[in-house]
């Protein structure tokens, strides 16, 4: 089954599973995800716990002003007396040769907006931990997962497993150098810190799995403790989430860098659909591992 296909199929499982508790289809059409976003602040306001799924990321532009202008700003419009649970799941970036309209990653675009939690989990345990706390949290949750993780396994926990919004993971330990990831780079940083080891290069991956709010002390933990850091991100590299992981580093941890944080974004293009052009464009486990070396002096 091809990744495109279990974007679609993750949604219509959900629905047979809970067809009675209330699951209902949207036209496909862009204007109507509008729409959708509008149906699900007013049911949140009603009292139900709405979760709507774009079924690309690039389609959540066109439920912008439902999303930044109502959701986020309702509990703070009505002085804390009305609330908006709602969640609004997002497949984001680049990898099935979608092009312009299929590969957008619109992290950056909402963490900016005060009343907004955004997340975007790397394993299959942190998807089922992030969303079961998205669906309990009264304000709105932008869920974002990666579209080439839907094919990838793991073991989840079973029963009860909540991953607490705001709480980042190092998802392997190190010493010489700092890889700062979420979402789909966690395993290219990953791979990065396997070729590193071959060089004798201890590196430190830490996932930050929660984007807004942003778990500032377990990125100057390991700041502090390998006094160096790359950032990887899958988005453009302006006003991306890494500008903000190094505004606090430098902000914060400056004393104890032992040099300039070098940042691996996507290109500043929009999306190749040639394979071989998408793939020059987005970070890699090669570019990661070239710029901690920079970071560590050794090229």
């Amino acid at each position: 089954m091809t990744v495109r296909h279990r974007i679609v199929t993750i949604s219509l499982a959900v629905a047979a599973l809970f067809v009675i508790a209330g699951c209902s289809g949207t036209p496909l059409s862009t204007r109507e995800k509008g729409t959708l976003g509008g149906a699900g602040i007013g049911a949140a306001i009603l009292g139900m716990r709405p979760v709507l799924e774009m079924q690309f990321g690039d389609f959540i532009s066109c439920a912008f002003d439902q999303i930044v202008n109502t959701a986020a700003t309702l509990r703070y419009r009505h002085g804390g007396m009305a609330s908006c649970p709602l969640v609004l799941r997002a497949p984001s970036g680049a990898g099935v040769h979608g092009a312009l309209f299929h590969s957008q990653n619109p992290e950056a675009w909402f963490t900016r907006v005060p009343g907004l939690k955004v997340v975007a989990p790397a394993t299959p345990a942190d998807a089922k931990g992030l969303l079961k706390s998205a669906i309990r949290d009264n304000n709105p949750v932008i869920v974002l997962e990666g579209e080439m993780l839907y094919n990838l396994k793991g073991e989840v926990p079973e029963g009860e497993h909540i991953v607490p919004i705001g709480r980042a993971d190092v998802k392997r330990e190190g010493t010489d150098v700092t890889l700062i990831c979420h979402s789909k780079t966690v395993s290219v940083a990953l791979k990065a810190a396997d070729q590193l080891a071959e060089q004798k290069v201890s590196a430190e991956v830490v996932d930050l799995r929660s984007l807004r709010p942003i778990d500032e002390t377990a990125i100057l933990t390991s700041v502090a403790k390998t006094n160096r850091a790359v950032v990887v991100e899958d988005g453009w590299p302006h006003a991306g989430i890494g500008a903000q992981v190094v505004d606090i580093i430098q902000r914060d941890a400056f004393d104890h860098l032992d040099a300039p944080v070098q940042r691996v974004t996507q290109a500043d293009v929009p999306m190749p659909y040639n394979k071989h052009l998408e793939r020059a464009a987005k970070a890699s486990p090669e570019k990661v591992a070239a710029a901690a070396r920079r970071v560590l002096y050794l090229e």
